[in-house]
C-alpha cells in the first residue's frame, strides 16, 4: 500500500488520465472543433448513464456504515438525476433535442457495460467495492474539468459543460468521496483492497471508453 488508498488506486489511473486528456473528444472541447452530433450523442449517453449511476450512489448510501456518509451518498445521488440533468435540459434544447428525444434514444455498447458493471458491483460486493467502483466518475471528471478549465473553449455550448466539472464545489464533492476512500482502504483486508484497485481500474478504462463511444457515435454492431 502507498501512504493513502487514493494514491495507490490513482497510481492505476494516471495513464487512463492522460490518455483522457489526448483524446480526440477532449482536445476537440478546448479547439472547439467537435462536433455538436458528437456532443449531442455524449450528453444523450451521459443521461443514461446518470440515471444508472444515481442508483450506484443510492447502493453505497445502502451499505454505508456511517451516518454521514449515508447522508453524502444519498445527496450526491439526488444531485445525479437533479442538478446535472437540468444542465443537459438546457445543452439539449440548444442542441436542438427535448428530454423526452434523449431518453428514447438507445443505449449504446459502452454505456450499457459501464452501467452493468457499476450496478454489479455494487450489489454483490462490498462498501469498500462499491466506493472504489464510482470513484472514477467523481474523480476523472474532477481531473479532467480543471484541465478543461484551464484551457477553456471557443465554443459557449461546451464551456458551460466545463464549467460545472471544473468548479470549486464539484472539486470539494470530489474530496469528499476521496476521504471516505482513504478511511474504508484503511480498514480493508488485503483482499479487500486488491478487489477496490481492480475495480477503480475497470471503470476509469470505462471513462475513457466512454469518451471513445462518443467521438465514435458508437452504435450495436449488429
Amino acid at each position: 500500500m502507498v501512504n493513502r488508498t487514493r494514491d495507490a488506486l490513482w497510481d492505476q489511473a494516471a495513464e487512463i488520465y492522460r490518455r483522457i486528456c489526448a483524446h480526440p473528444f477532449i482536445t476537440g472541447l478546448t479547439d472547439g472543433s467537435l462536433s455538436h452530433d458528437r456532443f449531442r450523442y455524449y450528453i444523450e449517453q451521459d443521461a443514461h448513464y446518470l440515471r444508472a449511476y444515481a442508483r450506484a450512489l443510492a447502493g453505497c448510501a445502502f451499505k454505508a456504515p456511517v451516518e454521514a456518509e449515508v447522508r453524502m451518498f444519498v445527496e450526491h445521488a439526488g444531485v445525479a438525476i437533479g442538478a446535472e440533468a437540468e444542465l443537459h435540459a438546457g445543452l439539449l434544447t440548444d442542441l436542438g433535442l427535448d428530454g423526452s428525444e434523449a431518453a428514447a434514444s438507445p443505449v449504446a455498447p459502452a454505456t450499457q457495460a459501464y452501467t452493468s458493471y457499476l450496478l454489479a458491483v455494487i450489489g454483490s460486493g462490498s462498501y469498500a467495492e462499491g466506493v472504489a467502483a464510482v470513484l472514477p466518475c467523481y474523480w476523472i471528471y474532477a481531473k479532467v474539468g480543471e484541465h478543461l478549465q484551464q484551457r477553456g473553449s471557443p465554443e459557449p455550448l461546451f464551456q458551460r459543460w466545463i464549467d460545472m466539472y471544473g468548479s470549486p464545489e464539484f472539486q470539494a464533492v470530489v474530496e469528499a468521496v476521496l476521504a471516505v476512500a482513504d478511511r474504508v482502504g484503511e480498514h480493508a483486508s488485503p483482499t479487500e483492497r486488491g478487489l477496490m484497485r481492480r475495480h477503480f481500474h475497470t471503470t476509469a478504462r470505462y471513462e475513457w471508453m466512454f469518451f471513445e463511444a462518443a467521438y465514435r457515435m458508437e452504435d450495436w454492431p449488429v
